[in-house]
């Protein structure tokens, strides 16, 4: 694949893009592009790993078949200067992908992030700002470090690089996913912290 494929020309953007590829971090360690900056995140702590198999659990059960969820896989947001690896990414299959090492953001049907206390800026603006740029229709933010407790928070209908909220509550609360998931994920076993 060549840079041109994903709307690289920029010099810098591609310069980020090999550093990341090149990056050796420590195992477990996530490895990002956010604003144009290489970042390292230290792995999770145990309580963020049991939200995110929770809902991956639930959204296997609504997903079409040709759907996969991921992990760990990177999506690239040239537009914003982002190579960002979501909790979650909910996407058609990619059955012959140009590169094993990313996709195109705009794939993606849904994606999920879990705050840490580290991160939790990007995951509450950075982020968010990318996957709207891409296009991705629905951004959900579980967010353990809100001011005031714990919170869930489904953004949608992205225009440039701003989400509208579609709902936000409490963990506890319930949080309805809409078409193409039509899905209420139940948050009330969520661990606050």
């Amino acid at each position: 694949m060549n840079e041109g494929d994903y709307g690289l020309a920029d010099s810098e953007w591609a310069t980020a893009v090999r550093l990341w590829e090149r990056t050796d971090a420590p195992k477990d360690s996530r490895t990002e592009i956010i604003e144009g900056i290489v970042t390292v995140s230290p792995p999770p702590a145990v309580s963020h790993h049991v939200i995110v198999g929770r809902i991956q659990r639930r959204l296997y059960s609504v997903i079409p078949e040709d759907w996969g969820i991921y992990q760990t896989q990177a999506i690239a947001v040239p537009s914003r200067r982002g190579m960002l690896i979501p909790d979650l990414l909910v996407m058609p299959v990619q059955e012959d992908p140009e590169t094993d090492a990313y996709l195109p953001a705009a794939l993606a049907e849904l994606v999920v992030e879990v705050t840490s206390q580290s991160n939790a800026r990007h995951d509450r603006v950075s982020k968010p700002a990318a996957y709207a740029a891409a296009g991705i229709p629905l951004y959900l933010l579980v967010d353990r470090w809100a001011d005031g407790g714990p919170t869930i928070t489904l953004y949608g209908e992205p225009r440039n690089d701003v989400y509208r909220v579609l709902k936000a509550g409490k963990f506890g609360d319930p949080i309805d996913l809409p078409e193409p998931f039509d899905l209420t994920l139940d948050t009330s076993d969520f661990p606050h912290r």
